[in-house]
């Protein structure tokens, strides 16, 4: 899963959020063989909230746990199972750091509700396609720190969460042209991102897709390819700079798989774009503990930094060089490889 898609209220993978959950429940079951797990219903508050300069709209993601006889499955795809019957007050507070210890409170910035209406099947297992978001229009500045306050009006539970922001950082390699040389490595070299604590690059592949009986329906089409997502810093207060080498021959195997083959079309080659993201302290532990493991210790203890509730409140941080040609070399080398070759560039 891409962590760039971690704000993005249409791909929020609420899944992650479902062992929380579930092992509440166990621990209920496992006091008492004959105990009910459904005779004492506690609110458990799920946050889900990563902020981010780069975007004009702040969304955070409010529900609560629930329980129920039955499959908790089939309670996920019902919208009334986990989301508050009322609005509960929602704000965002600035603060400005003034020292090591001590933050000075600037303003507040009430958070209003708004429906969204393009989730996908398949994007989690819980309903859709609308959902009930919180959201702030503030400008966020990077050097300040941000409080999540939530309160439910009905029975005055208080839930809090903070998180500072990452800053902008310089991209050195690519600038001008994306090339991936057959049998060579390529280039991507960056400055790093104060507190930035994970680093994922996604390298979208732009291409003109005309079909051959209209020459003049011409669509611009894309692919993503995800080179990585788990560049990690030895100390985040380092600013030397990353500089990496990944096989070439890897973007025509990316093509190959994921451009389909159509006879009826003739495709050029038209541009690339580097979106770089990186993740916050925070969001890169929720990401290692929720990662599959590689050992032979499997369960990992729940990560939350959610007070009086449970979930997650972070930050990243997008940057974009788009607009890269695609050099004549890689262009040439689409025609004739051996996973692109027939695909019409």
């Amino acid at each position: 899963m891409y962590f760039c898609q971690l704000s993005n209220f249409s791909c929020m993978n609420y899944t992650r959020f479902l062992p929380l959950v579930l092992l509440f429940l166990s621990f209920l079951s496992s006091c008492d063989k004959s105990l009910n797990v459904n005779a004492d219903w506690k609110d458990i508050t799920v946050v889900y909230g990563l902020l981010d300069q780069t975007e004009d709209t702040t969304f955070i993601k409010i529900t609560k746990a629930f329980l129920g006889e039955g499959n908790a499955l089939e309670f996920a795809k019902v919208a009334d199972s986990s989301t508050y019957p009322d609005k509960l007050e929602v704000r965002l507070d600035e603060y400005v750091v003034a020292n090591e210890k001590d933050t000075l409170f600037i303003q507040s910035y009430p958070c209003n509700t708004i429906t969204i209406h393009n989730k996908q099947a398949g994007d989690s297992i819980f309903y859709y396609p609308n959902q009930l978001m919180y959201y702030s229009l503030l400008k966020l500045n990077e050097s300040h720190v941000y409080k999540l306050y939530i309160k439910n009006r009905q029975t005055g539970k208080e839930i809090t969460a903070q998180t500072g922001l990452l800053s902008d950082f310089e991209v050195i390699r690519p600038q001008v042209t994306a090339s991936f040389p057959m049998g060579k490595s390529f280039e991507v070299k960056w400055k790093p991102s104060k507190n930035g604590k994970r680093y994922q690059l996604v390298i979208r592949f732009f291409y003109l897709e005309t079909l051959k009986t209209n020459l003049d329906s011409s669509y611009m089409k894309s692919m993503d390819w995800l080179v990585f997502n788990n560049i990690r810093p030895t100390d985040i207060s380092s600013t030397q700079p990353f500089d990496l080498y990944f096989p070439g021959d890897n973007f025509y195997t990316q093509v190959g798989a994921k451009v389909p083959v159509n006879p009826l079309v003739t495709r050029v080659a038209h541009h690339c774009e580097f979106i770089f993201t990186v993740a916050a302290p925070e969001l890169n532990t929720y990401m290692e503990v929720t990662e599959p493991s590689l050992s032979l210790i499997q369960e990992r203890p729940p990560y939350t930094n959610i007070i009086n509730g449970i979930g997650l409140f972070s930050s990243r941080f997008m940057k974009s060089v788009d607009s890269l040609n695609v050099s004549d070399m890689t262009k040439d080398e689409l025609k004739v490889n051996s996973h692109t070759k027939d695909l019409g560039f």
